[in-house]
């Protein structure tokens, strides 16, 4: 069993914001293998079978500072045995540049407050991370920034990159998080 978590805020307030790119990118998922999202308690979860293995997809509805209720949740009830390969996040990381794709084993929250309360919930840093850059602007407080709207043109760069994502997310399901490492990290 594999549990795929993308990170972001509920609400149509926040849709098209630049901290909501993790659920962009299971969108994006959900949307081209044809699933559809349910809501159940505190996330949206849908069921998906790739290679002879079970998939779960949620986007938790927690607000991103407390993200890690939701996957605990879901992780004890998925049983799942091997973290470190069985869960998959994906967050901005405004750190990076925008669209810049980087894929890790596992580390600290980089100041990711979503990550950081999984982190906190589960007890562990081992977990599969696909953080996707949305750049900064130092003249906006990071806050602010984070919950504004990509403007056109970086719409255009990130919904591309945001395609990279899903693409990655198979090649750690068919062949690995090394393979996809190996692939995505250098783009």
């Amino acid at each position: 069993m594999i549990v795929i978590v993308g990170l972001g805020n509920p609400g149509r307030k926040y849709a098209k914001t630049r901290h909501n790119v993790g659920f962009m990118v299971v969108d994006e998922l959900a949307r081209k293998y044809g699933l559809v999202f349910k809501e159940k308690n505190d996330y949206y979860i849908t069921e998906w079978r790739l290679e002879n293995k079970d998939i779960t997809i949620i986007k938790p509805t927690t607000y991103m500072n407390l993200s890690g209720t939701a996957v605990k949740k879901v992780v004890n009830e998925k049983i799942l045995k091997n973290l470190p390969e069985s869960l998959i996040v994906i967050h901005d990381d405004v750190d990076m540049p925008l669209g810049k794709i980087k894929i890790k084993k596992n580390g600290s929250s980089g100041g990711h407050k979503g990550v950081q309360s999984i982190i906190d919930s589960l007890g562990t840093k081992d977990f599969i991370r696909i953080k996707i850059g949305i750049g900064k602007n130092p003249y906006q407080d990071v806050s602010e920034y984070v919950l504004s709207p990509f403007t056109s043109e970086q719409r255009a760069k990130i919904q591309e990159k945001i395609s990279e994502a899903v693409e990655s997310i198979v090649v750690i399901i068919n062949e690995g998080v090394n393979k996809a490492m190996n692939i995505y990290n250098r783009l």
